[in-house]
């Protein structure tokens, strides 16, 4: 009896670890494949902090961020319907031995702010990670010393198909998340952001005073300028920017939206920010890199603003060779400003990218695949959808998921169910029919 109750509650424990480790690695693995670029720059910044330099400019970061996206889904599919009752539990446990050691040196050594396992859903200290790592490790364990306690959710002439379609989906998934922007933007600079009110800081607070370091270079020597002592000498030549912290204090969600004047050093940001009009922000944090497939339908909106009083500005981290170089290969005539690279790369998923600001609020978004065209823009902004907030809210996003993904899975499991229930009885009234 009491051999009963000890399997029994052995049975209970491990599922509850299995299907801890199913949610968690079923929404690791959708985060990065929704922001696919993001699982990039932070592949970046792990190789970088390795060392490996040359390796995380190339095609390496993207093929590792798309696998890691589609394996962590792909096991927690596994683990959820308790599908590869045997590899599924090894992969976690692999998986988890690997990550827990690597989450205890960043937690350490803090060579990287944090280890972006949920992306900007969630986003974990660098010791949070490390302690949620040691329970997924024992979890992981659990279920795989005892994986022959791990219940089906559904039999093996749908598990195939249910494996199939997760992988397919979750690929193509990331490819359109890749080629467009992410389906669920969890950033400060999401469509309906009002970036001035993220900004401002509470009642009572210190606010963490940054600097933005403008580094220009002069005969073969760089120097280092701020905004203060901003080098009126046209000689120099501009190299690269950065915002530091100076001092420590409450940080608001949006705490680097600094726009440069590429002319004269100005400061742009209020003035942008407080426009009541209509501004377009070309957003191409390394001019050198970027797509320039869009460049025909970029300066086809440039001329549209301009027919329409709208601002067109340029937003970039780019040296001043390869400003002008752009400007050279694709006849750019719309002005630049300097902005931080990792600001650059936070507004939006994509080099270049497009923003639609209206006092200071995030209107619309586009990446470099998607941009208006001269049949779209055929009227000012304000009689257009673009020129109006868009509806759009998580929830119809969230069933759009659920139509395209979890219900096609939701009838192949109850159909296997009902199959299995009707084959039972069937099964029964034969053997009632022997006997």
């Amino acid at each position: 009896m009491e051999s009963k109750h000890l399997h029994k509650a052995m049975v209970i424990g491990t599922n509850v670890c299995r299907f801890l480790l199913a949610g968690t690695f079923l929404f690791s693995g959708f985060v990065k494949a929704n922001d696919p670029l993001g699982t990039v720059y932070k592949v970046q910044d792990y190789l970088e902090a390795w060392g490996l330099f040359s390796l995380s400019t190339g095609v390496v970061p993207y093929l590792f961020a798309l696998a890691m996206g589609v394996l962590e889904f792909l096991i927690g599919i596994y683990l959820f319907f308790g599908i590869r009752r045997r590899v599924a539990p090894l992969l976690t446990l692999l998986f988890m031995s690997f990550m827990t050691p690597l989450t205890l040196w960043l937690a350490i050594d803090n060579p990287i702010s944090d280890c972006g396992c949920f992306g900007d859903a969630v986003v974990l200290t660098n010791w949070e990670t490390f302690f949620k790592n040691i329970v997924l490790l024992a979890a992981a364990i659990v279920v795989f010393k005892h994986n022959d306690c791990l219940f089906k959710l559904v039999t093996r002439k749908v598990d195939w198909l249910i494996s199939l379609y997760s992988a397919v989906f979750i690929i193509f998934f990331s490819l359109f998340c890749l080629q467009y922007l992410p389906i669920f933007d969890f950033r400060p600079y999401h469509i309906g952001a009002n970036i001035p009110q993220s900004m401002e800081i509470p009642e009572g607070e210190k606010p963490t005073t940054y600097e933005t370091i403008f580094t220009y270079e002069k005969n073969g020597e760089k120097k280092d300028f701020t905004i203060e002592n901003f080098p009126s000498d046209t000689t120099w030549t501009f190299v690269s920017s950065q915002t530091v912290v100076k001092e420590k204090g409450y940080e608001p969600p949006i705490h680097d939206f600094a726009i440069t004047s590429m002319e004269d050093g100005t400061d742009l940001t209020e003035e942008i920010l407080n426009d009541s009009s209509y501004t377009f922000l070309l957003i191409a944090p390394w001019l050198h890199i970027a797509d320039d497939s869009g460049m025909d339908l970029i300066n086809e909106i440039y001329d549209y603003s301009i027919e329409h009083g709208y601002r067109f500005l340029c937003l970039t981290a780019s040296t001043e060779e390869d400003i002008a170089a752009w400007q050279e290969n694709t006849g750019a005539e719309y002005p630049f400003a300097l902005m931080d690279e990792i600001t650059l790369k936070t507004i939006v998923r994509s080099n270049p990218g497009l923003v639609l600001l209206k006092k200071g609020t995030v209107l619309q978004k586009w990446s470099v695949s998607n941009l208006p065209d001269e049949y779209q823009l055929k009227a000012p902004l304000d009689e257009l959808p673009f020129g109006h907030l868009n509806k759009k809210t998580t929830i119809h996003k969230l069933l759009e998921v659920f139509i395209w993904f979890i219900a096609p899975l939701l009838v192949l499991t109850v159909g296997d169910l009902i199959w299995l229930k009707i084959r039972n009885r069937r099964q029964k009234k034969e053997q009632e029919a022997s006997n």
